[in-house]
């Protein structure tokens, strides 16, 4: 497997600037990046809103595993705290999916058990894969009908921005 998905979101510090320090540390194995957009915190911990874009990336070295230790080193690079769920933090990188691998390992679960949820998550993915699918309930949809099913303010609730990340 080499190919995956990521959602990465900052709120807290030089959110710009923790989004682009991935795709810096991706380097060439950035495929796409999807534009920034502006989003309400999800969960119910009250917070300050999020910058949050996708990241496709390819590696014919990388597993889900690594991309997974990727994501973590790049997070722990950004001095991310993990003190509270859903709370505020300076980067958070999630590996979404994996070539379309299923797995309920409780160190990664995948394709990531909330994506189908987050129209913060899909509106970017289908900024860079139109074609995109997601497995759910053991179902490969295609990521724009999943869309399409989240309530409308979910949907609204994912704004554009005028920030770029650069490749």
């Amino acid at each position: 497997m080499t190919r995956a998905v990521l959602s990465i979101g900052s709120n807290i510090g030089d959110s710009v600037a923790h989004l682009q320090s991935v795709v810096d540390g991706l380097g060439s194995a950035v495929v796409a990046v999807s534009p920034v957009y502006s989003t309400a915190p999800w969960g119910g911990v009250e917070q300050q809103d999020f910058y949050n874009a996708v990241v496709v990336v390819d590696d014919p070295e990388a597993d889900a595993a690594e991309w997974l230790r990727r994501s973590q080193a790049l997070e722990e690079a950004a001095d991310r705290v993990r003190e509270q769920r859903w709370g505020p933090r300076s980067l958070d990188v999630d590996v979404v999916d994996c070539e379309g691998v299923v797995s309920s390992d409780p160190v990664l679960t995948l394709p990531h058990p909330r994506a189908h949820l987050r129209a913060f998550v899909l509106v970017p993915w289908l900024d860079v894969e139109p074609d995109a699918t997601l497995i759910v309930d053991g179902q490969k949809l295609p990521v724009a009908q999943i869309l399409d099913g989240l309530d409308r303010t979910e949907r609204e609730g994912v704004r554009t921005t005028d920030v770029v990340l650069a490749r």
